[in-house]
């Protein structure tokens, strides 16, 4: 009733003819005697031409039309290259108005992109008219399908776990939802499928996925978005780490291949590096390889000299193999001052291998050779020095290797570098200096019970994070299946078997009855496609984001409730 084609079926073998097409009108062009529309569905552009000027009578952008005539050839000297249906346009006989636009438009479809982000995200339906904005959820339909035949290849089924559930202490700040029915009580949003997708493990499915949506209850970050996002959540039964390595890299490496075929991306199988050895040469756990500067240790090195700021201090330095201007260095100090740092001290190499710089005169010509070794200076190397505590230094010492990476322009261009991050600390200290989960609580503690008897602050789990050019896609564990271990491992974090019991009751119950060892991880959905599409801010690859205060500024949540609602639910608003 509507069309008989779509925008994407126009062509030169139409010419001749009668069809009908339904979209929105894109723009207008009266010339007086003859009179032009582009029509935008969502397949694509065609030209429309009235030649009787009264059809265009009550037509204004972004109208809602449907019109019909006949399919001809443009003139040669009018065809457009950037369209599929360039060089045919449809000779108007006939146009209905389907939806009329009744107030000004908050903006221009084909530049909403530069608009303020607040007023695209109110206008969201209309935001997404725009073909780069619409592309971005069609690539997202795309990759989640390629993922899901990728998983499905592999052996894996797709489990749909609960959205409502149980509260529990996972890290992240809950989303709480009230019950009607059990006055006071409440469920929660998940965080993730953890303990679900773990019962599973338990109940017999050997290989879970599914395209997993999770709540946390967090603020937003360029990366993060608050409130929900989504994950490639998977789990395998009798699976050790580099099992799910082998999985966790085939999915990616053959999705990143597909959806980014002109970029140069890291060979299987990925680079594995431990989280101790990633803080010291990169000072993050989410190193970005196309950084090739690395981070040296020089903490030894400095209790030999006389520096004092650096005596006693952890010592990390960055090898550059070029000499700076003095404006250039200007820079960087106060970019140093910019993240909490007093200071950047640096040396540059002269052709005699001689040194110059602010803290020259503080290294004794013996040590010299030294340094020259340790740090593989060369004539024209420049040395930059952070020190600190042992805690600090190495972050600094990251913020200051990415900074100079950007400014002398070394990051590598179209790719992406992929490295697992592996064996993180089990704990850390928490703000009251007591043993906390660094990670997640469910990790199997390397060396099983023997291993929590001693320091836990020298315990390593097997816990990874798969990381690509700075990016955390993902994080996963060869998970705790042993009660004896879990009540243990819970203890040393402040909890007690009780409350093992009460908080997640369901998986100490069911590790009674025979749980297979098990591991998996969860790629972050969002992050991937963000990548994919060279985007800086993750709310450009969702439908629907929430604004960077977490709110739905279309519909309008959170919003307020009736007293009647409230009472329902047993709650008052204090």
């Amino acid at each position: 009733m509507y069309r008989t084609k779509t925008a994407d079926l126009i062509g030169e073998q139409c010419v001749g003819e009668e069809v009908t097409l339904a979209g929105w009108v894109e723009n207008i062009r009266d010339h007086g005697g003859v009179s032009f529309i582009d029509l935008r569905d969502f397949y694509g552009v065609v030209q429309v031409v009235m030649r009787d000027t009264a059809l265009l009578k009550g037509i204004s952008r972004e109208d809602c039309v449907s019109v019909s005539g006949i399919i001809e050839h443009r003139d040669e000297d009018t065809y457009n290259p950037k369209i599929p249906a360039g060089t045919v346009e449809l000779n108007c006989k006939k146009v209905d108005i389907l939806g009329k636009v009744r107030e000004s438009l908050p903006f221009e479809i084909v530049t909403s992109k530069e608009t303020r982000e607040d007023v695209r995200l109110k206008y969201r339906f209309l935001d997404l008219r725009n073909r780069k904005v619409k592309d971005a959820v069609v690539f997202r339909a795309e990759v989640i399908k390629f993922l899901r035949s990728q998983m499905e290849s592999m052996g894996f089924l797709e489990v749909q776990t609960p959205i409502l559930c149980a509260s529990s202490p996972e890290g992240a700040r809950d989303y709480i939802v009230p019950s009607r029915r059990f006055k006071g009580k409440f469920y929660a949003l998940p965080q993730a499928p953890q303990q679900y997708k773990q019962l599973l493990m338990v109940s017999g499915i050997d290989k879970y996925y599914q395209i997993a949506p999770c709540f946390r209850d967090e603020d937003a970050r360029a990366d993060r978005s608050p409130g929900e996002f989504y994950q490639l959540d998977f789990e395998m039964a009798f699976a050790t780490e580099k099992d799910v390595f082998e999985v966790g890299e085939r999915v990616l490496y053959n999705t990143f291949k597909k959806f980014a075929p002109d970029s140069k991306i890291t060979e299987l199988p990925f680079p594995v590096m431990s989280y101790e050895r990633a803080m010291l040469e990169y000072g993050t756990d989410k190193p970005d390889l196309r950084n090739p500067l690395k981070i040296i240790d020089l903490t030894d090195f400095f209790q030999k000299c006389t520096f004092k700021p650096f005596v006693g201090a952890t010592v990390r330095a960055i090898r550059v193999d070029s000499l700076m201007s003095k404006g250039f260095h200007e820079k960087m100090l106060a970019f140093a001052q910019s993240i909490g740092m007093g200071g950047l001290g640096y040396l540059e190499v002269g052709d005699d291998l001689s040194f110059k710089g602010p803290i020259d005169k503080y290294i004794p010509e013996q040590l010299k050779p030294v340094l020259i070794d340790i740090a593989g200076l060369k004539s024209g190397s420049t040395i930059f020095f952070i020190a600190d505590s042992s805690k600090t230094a190495p972050v600094l010492a990251g913020k200051i290797r990415t900074e100079l990476g950007e400014r002398l322009d070394l990051i590598e261009k179209d790719s992406f570098r992929f490295l697992f991050v592996n064996d993180f600390p089990m704990y850390e200290e928490d703000e009251n200096g007591n043993p906390a989960f660094t990670h997640n609580p469910f990790s199997m503690p390397q060396g099983g019970l023997n291993a929590l008897e001693g320091d836990p602050y020298k315990v390593l789990a097997y816990q990874y994070d798969i990381v690509c050019n700075g990016v955390e896609l993902s994080s996963g564990a060869v998970r705790n299946h042993d009660l004896d271990v879990m009540k243990r491992a819970f203890e040393i974090a402040g909890y007690d078997e009780e409350t093992l019991k009460s908080k997640f009751g369901a998986l100490y119950t069911a590790f009674q009855f025979g749980a297979p060892p098990h591991a998996g991880m969860a790629p972050g959905l969002d992050r991937m496609i963000m990548l994919l599409r060279g985007e800086e801010n993750i709310r450009e690859v969702i439908a629907f984001p929430m604004s960077a205060s977490g709110q739905d500024l279309m519909c309008g949540a959170p919003s307020e409730v009736t007293e009647t609602q409230l009472r329902e639910v047993h709650i008052k608003v204090r």
